[in-house]
């Protein structure tokens, strides 16, 4: 999985990238689908703000966290990514299993009327 790091009045070194990467491994092995994360982080009044966007199975999943230190930000936005791709994953498997149609139970009372008995 492809992971695209950004910072906007954060400066990204090896030590975020590298935690990054180590928090969204489980993510990639979970769902092999999932081809790349946008991932931003940005520092507006004294908190650091985590959005990550991607594409998963034709819909596009979007989170975001803030909080005053920027690891449990990331933390907390991965945490809801992950809640994010589970609920995806359940409503396309949902989708795949067709639902029993309901049909009329045969009364035996009209069986025996449309039967020529004589």
């Amino acid at each position: 999985m492809k992971i695209n790091l950004s910072g906007h009045h954060v400066e990204v070194n090896d030590s975020i990238q590298a935690d990054i990467e180590e928090k969204f491994s489980k993510i990639a092995s979970h769902f092999p689908t999932l081809i790349a994360l946008d991932v931003i982080i940005s520092k507006e009044n004294n908190k650091y703000k985590v959005e990550i966007t991607t594409n998963y199975e034709g819909g596009r999943i979007s989170t975001t966290a803030a909080d005053d230190v920027m690891y449990p930000a990331i933390a907390s936005a991965k945490k809801k990514l992950d809640a994010a791709l589970k609920h995806r994953k359940g409503q396309l498997k949902a989708n795949l299993h067709a639902k029993p149609a309901m049909t009329q139970p045969e009364i035996a009372h009209e069986k025996v009327q449309e039967m020529n008995l004589n």
